[in-house]
């Protein structure tokens, strides 16, 4: 390595462009997140879709899946450029598509094809970084890509909400389009097609499998919201069964089974995410349930665990040695945090909730960046693609299931401090167990 390689960094010549579009798509997709969030109620008052007000998150998730499967196998057989925009363009499409929505049902397909693009922008935005950078600058890369969510999560619902009444809802979707064209437009040019390491008669097996997994998903998740357990028990197995059968076919063979390297890789990104965003979910809730601050302060808190997250990575990247410590360290700092705001909470005051999410956004983001690095590091050529498609996929399934399970959980017990305490409590769970997992991620 020359002495002026070694000085660039992301923001050099050789990498600006690049690195500003692959911030620039992730920051759409988060900016998209949490603003749609704060405007989904009124749109579903306004196109009458509030008796079926969950699939509208629900069809985002699930085509997630699949085009998250779909775009991993696609760069892997013929590079990223193809798979990138298709994503861009399907995102793009979903947004004019949600802009344009006359009724329900169509609003909510659009929402399924945002999610196919959702689910290919984000597995492709960390094959890229694997394919295009050095492995001196994808711990960097991997701190910008949270820090991209930081800026969104601060201003995107105050921008969202002030737009649908100034402007119209519609308009919030809409303004995505031309975004999403600046983006392609930095990101693109110039990606290198690989030769193809996969057989064409392979080329069906990412579809069936993905849409199984998405399939098996739906299952589980609408037997959660069942109240008769005849039904609710063998639809949720069947779910379940038909969920993880897919699954083998679409991670790393040993997933399940937590084998070293990086299938442990992938189990530790489901695990993060479960701890982190089956805890967040339910932290507005509890506050303004059990606290009762207002639904401003309770945001105080998420705005405080993004930030926290980013500061966490931008400390391992800074000194990225002992990626596996790391990692064991992130779980056991996002425990702590998680044992902290369960006490805020639960007993008070709500400021101690916010304070322990702070802790736990800083041990997610030592965690996230440390185990994302050297899981994608240990892909071997030709495998970017799909390694990086099966940590996206393992996130998402993550803060399905989890959330689906403490939301069922309350949805029997009623926002009582014990049904918040049993989430508490599995979450914490999950992060012990992320502790032992840890051990396994590096060869």
């Amino acid at each position: 390595m020359t002495l002026s390689s070694a000085a660039e960094g992301v923001l050099s010549a050789r990498y600006r462009a690049r690195t500003v579009g692959i911030v620039l798509t992730v920051g759409l997709v988060a900016l998209e997140s949490l603003g749609v969030a704060t405007i989904l109620p009124d749109i579903s008052r306004l196109l009458g879709g509030l008796g079926s007000y969950g699939w509208a998150l629900a069809a985002l998730m699930l085509a997630n899946i699949v085009g998250t499967v779909l775009a991993g196998h696609a760069a892997d057989r013929g590079g990223a450029a193809r798979p990138l925009a298709a994503g861009l363009v399907a995102f793009a499409l979903g947004s004019a598509l949600a802009g344009l929505a006359p009724s329900w049902p169509l609003f909510l397909l659009s929402r399924f094809t945002q999610g196919l693009g959702v689910g290919a922008v984000m597995a492709m935005a960390y094959t890229l970084i694997g394919l295009v950078y050095p492995e001196r600058l994808r711990a960097r890369m991997f701190a910008l890509l949270s820090s991209a969510w930081t800026i969104p999560s601060l201003v995107g619902p105050v921008v969202a909400a002030a737009v649908a009444s100034s402007a119209g809802w519609r308009w919030v979707f809409l303004a995505m389009i031309p975004l999403t064209g600046v983006a392609a437009g930095c990101t693109l040019p110039g990606l290198a097609r690989p030769a193809a390491t996969t057989s064409e008669s392979s080329r069906w097996r990412p579809l069936v499998s993905s849409v199984a997994l998405a399939a098996g998903t739906a299952i589980l998740l609408a037997a959660l919201e069942l109240h008769t357990v005849a039904v609710l028990v063998p639809l949720a197995a069947a779910g379940f069964v038909l969920a993880v059968l897919a699954l083998r076919q679409v991670t790393p063979a040993g997933t399940l089974v937590v084998r070293r390297g990086v299938p442990a890789g992938v189990v530790v990104r489901f695990l993060l995410c479960a701890v982190y965003f089956g805890t967040e979910a339910f932290l507005p809730l509890g506050l303004t349930e059990l606290r009762h601050v207002s639904a401003f302060e309770a945001g105080l808190g998420l705005s405080a665990g993004a930030l926290s997250w980013v500061a966490g990575s931008a400390a391992q990247a800074k000194w990225d040695r002992n990626r596996r410590a790391a990692v064991a360290l992130g779980f056991a700092v996002l425990v702590a945090g998680v044992a902290v705001l369960a006490y805020g909470v639960l007993v008070g005051p709500g400021l101690v909730a916010v304070l322990g999410w702070v802790i736990g956004g800083a041990g997610m983001g030592v965690a996230f960046n440390a185990a994302t690095t050297e899981t994608l590091g240990r892909a071997a050529d030709g495998q970017q693609g799909s390694v990086s498609a099966a940590l996206q996929l393992a996130q998402t399934l993550a803060t399905a299931v989890a959330s689906g399970l403490g939301g069922a959980l309350i949805a029997a017990e009623g926002a009582a401090p014990a049904a918040f305490l049993a989430v508490f409590a599995g979450t914490a769970a999950l992060g012990l167990a992320g502790v032992v997992a840890a051990r396994r991620i590096a060869v």
